[in-house]
C-alpha cells in the first residue's frame, strides 16, 4: 500500500528533514500530533531506514501504513554501532510502551494437575486448587501443558477417564469401547483390585513428576521382582506398561529428557494479522506454552526478532537454547544481546532437519492453530496458505486464488473453469465457466489467453461481481508455457498479479509449481501441497464436467437440426428456450413453433423426434 499527501499532509516535511539526515546507526523515534511516542525502531543506517518510510511510491504493509499516515513529527537518537542502537531500543520500547511495536502482557493464570481423594483415584487437569483432600501437582502457568500432561498419562497407564464411579460401578454394565481399543484397564471389569489401581496410579503420578526414563527404571524393578516371585501375571502387565512407555516416548514431545532447556517460538500470518506461539521445555518435560497476537501482519524476518525481544524484555531469565521457526533479522546481534542481558550463553538456531525441526514445526502448528480460532478458518487452511506464500516468495498469505483450466474434446466443445479460493476454501458463487469462441482448433495457449483477457476486461468494467475482486495470487492448470503464455498478457492489460502453473506427474496428480523458468517443489511443505492439489483438482473438475455438459447439449442440437427445416440457428433458439430435454418434452407442438418460428407441420414433425429421443 502506497502512503500519499493525501493520507499524511506533513509527508513533505518528514521527506526534507530525512534527506538531512545522518547515515550513523541509532533509533527513530515517531510521534503523532499530540507529541505521542507511536513507534521506535533501530537502524544500522538511520537515514536509509528512516526514508524508506516516506519516500515517494513505497510500499508498505498494513500496520506500517497505519503508522506512518499518524506520524506527525519523529526524533532520532546516534549511536556508536547497530547493537547499542538494539539495546536503546528495547529500553525506550519498555519505558514509552509505543502503539505500534509489539507488546506483550504476561498476564496468565494457574494450572493443576489434581489426583483424586478416592478408593479408585483420578488424574485430573484443573484450573484452580480446591480446599478438599486430593493431591494437587503444581502450579503450571500453561494450562495446555497440564492438559497435554495429563492425557499423556491417562493413555500411556489406560486409566478410566470416563463417568464411572468405583468401586460402585465395577461390573454393573459391559466394558465401553475404550476399553477394547485398550485405551482403558477396564477397571469395570473387576479385574484390578483397589490396592493395585492405587499402584498403578502411582506409576502414572511418578511418570508426570519424574519423566519416562525414571518410571522405566522402577517398573522394570518391580517386573523383576515379580517375576522372581513367580507372580507372572503382574510381570507381563508390568512389562506392557513398559512397552507403552517406551513407545509413547519415541513419539510424544510432553516429556522428552534429550531435548534441552529451551524455547521454541514460531509465528504464523494469516492475510491480515499474526500471532506467535512459544513452547518451553525444562527439564526434559514441556512445561509451558504462550500464545500472543501481535496485530496487523508485517515482513517474518523484522517481526520475529521484535517479537524475541518484546518477549524477553518480560522475563526475569532465558534458556540457553532459543530455537525458532524464522531466521531474525540479525541472529548473532540477537545472541549478543541476550547474553549481555542474563550473563550466561544464549543459543539462537533455525533449525532446518531433525529433532529440533519437529519441535519448531510443533510450536508452528499451535500458532497457526492459535490464529486460525480469530480468522475462523482451521489450522491446516491457515498452514496451506502461509506455507504456500513462503514457497512463492510472496509478501503475505493470498486471500483470494483463481484458478484456470482448459478443457475440450479435440476441437469441439472447447470450455474452460475457473475457481476462486477464498482464505484457502472454495468461494463457489465466484465460479465462472467459459466457452471458448475465437479459438476453432485444440490450442490451449490461445484458449487461455482468450480466457484471460475476457476474466479482466469484466474486471475493469466492474459489472460483474464475481470478477469485481482482483485475485492475490492466479494459478493456471499447465507447466511453464502457460506461464510464459500468459504473463505478457497480464502485462498487457495492466493486471499485476502472482502467477504460477500447476504441474502434474504421469498420473495426473499435482508434482509442483511452474514458475515460467522452472519449477517449485512443495513436497516439503505438506499443508501447501495439500491446498494447492485441491486447488488444481477442482478446477479440472469444473472445466470436464461444464465441457461434458456442453458436449451433450450439442449432441441433442444436432439431433434437432435433422428435422428438415430446423437448421442450427433455430435449434439453438430452442436449447436457449427450454435449457434441458426434460424441458423441450414437455413442450407442445404449437410451443415449439413459436419458438423456433417454424411451420405447423414442421413443428409436428420436431416434437415426433423429441419424444422418440432417449
Amino acid at each position: 500500500m502506497h502512503i500519499t499527501e493525501e493520507h499524511n499532509p506533513r509527508l513533505p516535511y518528514l521527506r526534507d528533514k530525512t534527506s538531512k539526515l545522518t547515515t550513523s546507526p541509532g533509533v527513530y523515534i515517531m510521534k503523532d500530533k499530540s507529541g505521542k511516542i507511536i513507534y521506535i525502531g533501530k537502524a544500522k543506517n538511520l537515514h536509509n531506514r528512516v526514508n524508506s518510510y516516506f519516500r515517494k511510491g513505497q510500499d508498505h504493509l498494513p500496520k506500517v501504513w497505519k503508522m506512518v499516515s499518524n506520524v506527525n513529527d519523529y526524533e532520532f537518537i546516534v549511536t556508536d554501532s547497530e547493537f547499542e542502537a538494539l539495546v536503546l531500543e528495547c529500553s525506550l520500547i519498555k519505558m514509552h510502551t509505543p502503539k505500534y511495536n509489539i507488546l506483550l502482557k504476561d498476564d496468565k493464570g494457574y494450572s493443576y494437575i489434581r489426583v483424586t481423594d478416592e478408593p479408585y483415584p483420578r488424574i485430573q487437569a484443573v484450573l484452580q486448587k480446591s480446599d478438599d483432600s486430593a493431591e494437587y501437582i503444581g502450579p503450571y502457568t500453561s494450562s495446555f501443558t497440564v492438559k497435554q500432561a495429563v492425557e499423556e498419562a491417562n493413555r500411556v497407564f489406560r486409566l478410566p477417564t470416563c463417568t464411572k464411579i468405583f468401586p460402585r460401578d465395577i461390573k454393573k454394565q459391559r466394558p465401553c469401547l475404550n476399553y477394547h481399543i485398550k485405551r482403558c484397564m477396564g477397571v469395570c471389569t473387576g479385574e484390578f483390585s483397589e490396592e493395585e489401581y492405587r499402584s498403578i496410579v502411582s506409576q502414572a503420578v511418578d511418570y508426570i513428576k519424574n519423566g519416562s526414563s525414571s518410571s522405566v527404571e522402577r517398573l522394570t524393578e518391580e517386573m523383576e521382582r515379580a517375576a522372581e516371585n513367580l507372580e507372572f501375571e503382574l510381570a507381563a502387565r508390568l512389562r506392557d506398561r513398559i512397552t507403552a512407555i517406551q513407545k509413547a516416548a519415541e513419539s510424544q514431545k510432553v516429556i522428552d529428557e534429550t531435548i534441552p532447556d529451551c524455547d521454541i517460538i514460531a509465528i504464523s500470518q494469516s492475510a491480515d494479522i499474526a500471532c506467535a506461539s512459544v513452547i518451553m521445555y525444562r527439564g526434559g518435560r514441556l512445561t509451558d506454552k504462550a500464545d500472543y497476537f501481535l496485530g496487523d501482519r508485517s515482513e517474518p524476518a523484522a517481526m520475529m526478532e521484535e517479537f524475541v525481544l518484546s518477549f524477553y524484555a518480560m522475563k526475569d531469565d532465558a534458556p540457553k537454547t532459543i530455537i525458532l521457526e524464522e531466521d531474525p533479522t540479525d541472529i548473532l546481534m540477537l545472541e549478543q544481546y541476550l547474553r549481555e542481558k542474563y550473563d550466561h550463553a544464549v543459543h539462537v538456531s533455525v533449525p532446518k532437519r531433525g529433532h529440533l525441526l519437529r519441535l519448531s514445526t510443533m510450536a508452528k502448528n499451535n500458532a497457526n492453530a492459535f490464529i486460525s480460532v480469530r480468522v475462523g478458518r482451521t489450522g491446516r487452511e491457515v498452514a496451506g496458505l502461509d506455507e504456500l506464500a513462503r514457497a512463492l516468495g510472496m509478501e503475505k498469505p493470498p486471500r483470494f486464488i483463481e484458478c484456470y483450466d482448459i478443457s475440450n474434446l479435440a476441437s469441439t466443445d472447447m470450455v474452460a473453469g475457473m475457481v476462486v479460493f477464498e482464505n484457502g476454501r472454495p468461494c463457489r458463487k465466484n465460479y465462472r465457466k467459459f466457452s471458448i469462441k475465437t479459438v476453432f482448433e485444440q490450442n490451449d495457449y490461445a484458449c487461455m489467453t482468450e480466457v484471460i483477457e475476457r476474466r479482466f476486461a469484466e474486471y475493469k468494467k466492474g459489472t460483474d461481481d464475481g470478477f469485481a475482486q482482483l485475485p492475490d495470487l492466479i494459478l493456471l492448470d499447465g507447466g511453464n508455457g502457460h506461464v510464459n503464455t500468459i504473463r505478457p498478457v497480464l502485462e498487457r492489460l495492466g493486471i499485476s498479479v502472482p502467477l504460477y502453473g500447476l504441474v502434474k506427474d504421469d498420473r495426473h496428480r499435482t508434482r509442483a509449481i511452474a514458475t515460467g523458468s522452472g519449477e517449485i517443489s512443495l513436497l516439503k511443505s505438506r499443508a501447501a501441497f495439500a491446498l494447492v492439489t485441491q486447488i488444481q483438482d477442482e478446477v479440472h473438475r469444473v472445466a470436464i464436467s461444464y465441457q461434458r455438459s456442453k458436449r451433450r447439449k450439442t449432441a441433442f442440437s444436432l439431433e434437432l437440426t435433422s428435422v428438415r427445416g430446423v437448421g442450427e440457428k433455430k435449434a439453438q433458439k430452442l436449447m436457449r428456450e427450454f435449457k434441458t430435454k426434460e424441458a423441450l418434452k414437455k413442450a407442445s407442438a404449437e410451443e415449439l413453433r413459436a419458438v423456433a418460428g417454424i411451420s405447423a407441420d414442421t413443428a409436428a414433425e420436431l416434437k415426433k423426434i423429441i419424444d422418440e429421443m432417449s
